[in-house]
């Protein structure tokens, strides 16, 4: 018996990028950015930051797809999945994703036309807890 669970909060790195297969399925992938600061010994400020890359299907890549943009602040709840594969060389490649069953947006929403006021929020910030197996109306 094991457990795979990873919780994350961050920034997006990139706009998403979001597929939808034959059949219908969506996926939607981006970087995460997490990030740390501390004082070292010499008591400077030092950050370090992480990059995850992110994996969302079906109803979550959807909402993915509409409201998720670069620099959104997300927290994402999901596991860590390793993939191989043959590059066109035939050496083996690897990459460490973490795919995600859980998203919530954080914050407000993030808009550039001239007509918003700053009381207008994300319409999907207070979805809480958005997981794979709920049924989204959207």
């Amino acid at each position: 018996m094991g457990i795979n669970k990873v919780i994350l909060v961050g920034n997006v790195g990139k706009d998403p990028e979001v597929r939808h297969l034959d059949n219908g399925v969506a996926v939607a992938s981006f970087p995460l950015a997490t990030s740390e600061t501390y004082r070292n010994k010499d008591n400077q400020k030092v950050t370090n930051t992480e990059w995850h890359n992110i994996v969302i299907w079906r109803g979550l890549a959807d909402v993915v797809e509409k409201y998720v943009k670069k620099g959104s602040a997300l927290y994402i709840e999901g596991k860590i999945r390793t993939r191989a594969w043959d590059d066109k060389d035939g050496n083996k490649r690897y990459t460490t994703e973490i795919v995600a069953d859980n998203m919530q947006m954080l914050g407000a929403k993030q808009n550039n036309e001239t007509n918003t006021t700053p009381s207008q929020t994300n319409p999907v910030e207070n979805i809480e807890n958005i997981s794979e197996e709920d049924d989204l109306p959207f």
